[in-house]
């Protein structure tokens, strides 16, 4: 009886939701000049873009929703983006749809901007593009019918005074303050301090199960007025015991001197060379036609391109382990040419062959990192990821684990506390996260909301939140927009939130434009050192401050001796971003360190600091049965007379 109901409601329900995609869309429909014959029948086909529905579609054709539907019965159970619709020409009105009124009458430059719909846009988007409500517009628009938008109609859009209005967050409560977490402090320890139970802070703190020393711990029900009360408690007794904190030895000061070396190590190095693809390579031979047919030939030189970076990481590794060999160490390399699938790892570990292992360096994909880190858990074998990963939670529960490169949280970390430093300034804060679904840039946002909260009060703080859009869409609007985030009265801090290369490129291209008006300053991620489409002028030009996880002093005596070595061995010198640095960073660092350390290298490895080429490690867990991440990153700068600096961390901010 149930079921026979529901269906009598099916199509209420289908009408239902046509209507409210209807109300919440507004999409402007454009029609399709395209016409077609099927069986002497004539027929517009349209191609289905985002946010369209089957009503507005039909508004758009003058036809009903039911002919849209008898026409394309899939239509009845919703439309996709993509999908092509064919609309009886016979039936669809010879007029079109009537149009808003544009109001270039009476224009007003001083309090709005003009906007040319385009296909696709609404009311709606209008307002998250141009940071204003719905209502504004509406009201700045009197006799407009947001249900019947056609594309080119002129919409007033009311200017947004960006310097008086302050962006709200998550964080942004009058009764929430933020505690930096103190060594030997806990979640529980905390929570007694303030008069919460641990759960009460557990429920506010969700992502953070074991704070470390400098997080910052969300603390509710505090008023501003109770904070200095709070910081003037005394801790005379013993600190609590760490919920399973890690012990951390403190690092001598200066190098860790690698002299002599006794002792043999097994080192399996696994990474994706493509041998199978490397074997076969053939291309048509153009000069050497016999009879007409095509003949082929193996070209001299050719590698295929997956190869080459990992085929440089390979070869810094060989350069460091005859660097060791040379202090008396015996280094037995097993090289795998470990790929995407999990056959091959998992045939090798069937095999047995890294079970006598000492250290492993590899894989570079999540799937096979995984595998191999449980692996060599239980054998308590040290695993070593080569290259940076999406994020840091392959190290959850793998205490073996050490990724080499850091993930974007650690950069994230670093760049929100040296923006706080420029606190006085008006910062804007650009991201692609249009549907806000993004966690790393809420993660972003709110580390670098929370550093300021600590240098001025709430309502001082100076922070725009700016959407990007592609000026292949919007034209010239995104330099305009971007103009009213700007301040002309105090110097701008511009955070590019992005690794896409895109977004990067055409930001600092709209950036570097506006520079002529605007004291600006630019942070982005570490990526924006290794995209190549970059116009680097304009990364010198903008003064541009980026966090990189390397930095090569070519003047130093080892990196001197690194490009000799290479050339003499492989008559060629690597290039600043090859792969070879870091190969060659990661075996020097991990076997001189098992070799004069042991395993205690592998619980402690703050006890070793040798001097490498491109890296400093430092290496961090969150829990003692975490793996370990590397936090240490450089601050380089491009300036504007041409040179790229590291930057005097203690230096107080210009």
């Amino acid at each position: 009886m149930r079921i026979i109901n529901w269906i009598k409601t099916l199509p209420i329900l289908i009408s239902v939701l046509i209507f409210s995609n209807t109300i919440n869309s507004q999409v402007v429909v454009e029609r399709s000049k395209d016409k077609v014959i099927i069986s002497g029948t004539a027929y517009f086909i349209h191609q289905v873009k985002k946010g369209e529905t089957a009503y507005s579609i039909s508004k758009a054709y003058g036809i009903s929703v039911e002919d849209l539907t008898r026409e394309n019965p899939p239509a009845v159970y919703g439309i996709k983006e993509g999908q092509s619709l064919r609309i009886p020409v016979s039936l669809v009105a010879e007029t079109k749809p009537p149009e808003s009124e544009s109001v270039k009458k009476n224009h007003d430059d001083s309090k709005f901007i003009y906007h040319s719909l385009k296909p696709g846009e609404t009311v709606y988007s209008l307002s998250k593009l141009y940071g204003v409500s719905e209502n504004e517009i509406i009201q700045s628009n009197p006799g407009m019918d947001i249900n019947k938008l056609s594309v080119g109609v002129e919409i007033a859009v009311p200017k947004r005074e960006f310097m008086n209005d302050q962006q709200k967050f998550d964080d942004q409560e009058k009764k929430y303050i933020f505690h930096k977490v103190l060594m030997g402090e806990t979640l529980s320890s905390i929570a007694r301090q303030y008069g919460l139970s641990a759960r009460q802070l557990r429920k506010e703190n969700r992502d953070l199960r074991f704070p470390q020393v400098g997080d910052f711990v969300r603390i509710p029900g505090v008023e501003k007025a109770e904070i200095k009360e709070i910081e003037q408690v005394k801790t005379d007794t013993a600190p609590a015991v760490a919920e399973a904190l890690p012990v951390k030895i403190n690092r001598s000061s200066g190098y860790t001197e690698i002299k002599e070396l006794r002792g043999s190590l097994n080192v399996a190095v696994l990474l994706p060379f493509y041998l199978s693809e490397n074997s076969n390579r053939i291309e048509t031979d153009s000069s050497n036609n016999v009879n007409g047919r095509k003949t082929y030939r193996v070209p001299e030189d050719w590698i295929y391109p997956g190869s080459l970076d990992f085929l440089e990481m390979y070869e810094g590794i060989l350069l460091a382990s005859d660097t060791l060999r040379s202090l008396g160490l015996k280094i037995n390399l097993h090289t795998y040419d470990i790929r995407s699938d999990t056959i091959e790892i998992t045939r090798l570990i069937r095999s047995g062959k890294l079970a006598t292992m000492d250290l492993i360096i590899g894989p570079v994909y999540s799937n096979n990192l995984s595998i191999v880190s449980d692996y060599a858990r239980n054998l308590d074998i040290p695993v070593v990821s080569p290259v940076p990963l999406m994020n840091n939670s392959a190290l959850e529960k793998h205490p073996n684990l050490f990724l080499a490169s850091s993930s974007l949280e650690i950069a994230q970390k670093a760049l929100a506390k040296k923006i706080s430093e420029y606190y006085d300034h008006n910062i804007v804060f650009i991201h692609a996260d249009s549907l806000g679904v993004d966690e790393d840039v809420k993660r972003f946002k709110n580390l670098i909301f929370t550093e300021l909260s600590y240098k001025l009060p709430y309502e001082d703080i100076k922070f725009k939140e700016f959407i990007f859009y592609s000026r292949s869409m919007f034209n010239n609007d995104s330099i305009n927009r971007l103009s009213h985030a700007l301040s002309e009265q105090s110097d701008n801090i511009v955070i590019i939130a992005s690794e896409e290369a895109p977004v990067i490129s055409e930001v600092i291209d709209i950036v570097s434009g506006l520079s002529r008006r605007f004291n600006t300053k630019l942070f982005g991620y570490p990526v924006i050192r290794d995209l190549d489409r970059l116009d680097q002028k304009e990364l010198f030009d903008m003064d541009i401050m980026v966090y990189s996880p390397y930095w090569i002093d070519y003047s130093k005596k080892n990196v001197k001796q690194f490009n000799s070595n290479f050339m003499q061995k492989f008559h060629t010198q690597p290039l600043e971003k090859s792969y070879a640095w870091q190969g060659y960073d990661i075996a020097f660092n991990f076997i001189s360190g098992l070799a004069m350390h042991g395993k205690s290298f592998i619980r402690h490895p703050e006890i070793h600091y040798p001097d490498l080429l491109q890296s400093e490690y430092d290496f961090k867990q969150k829990t003692s049965s975490d793996g370990f991440e590397n936090q240490k990153l450089f601050m380089v700068r491009y300036t504007k007379d041409y040179q790229v600096l590291l930057e005097d961390e203690n230096k107080p901010p210009q």
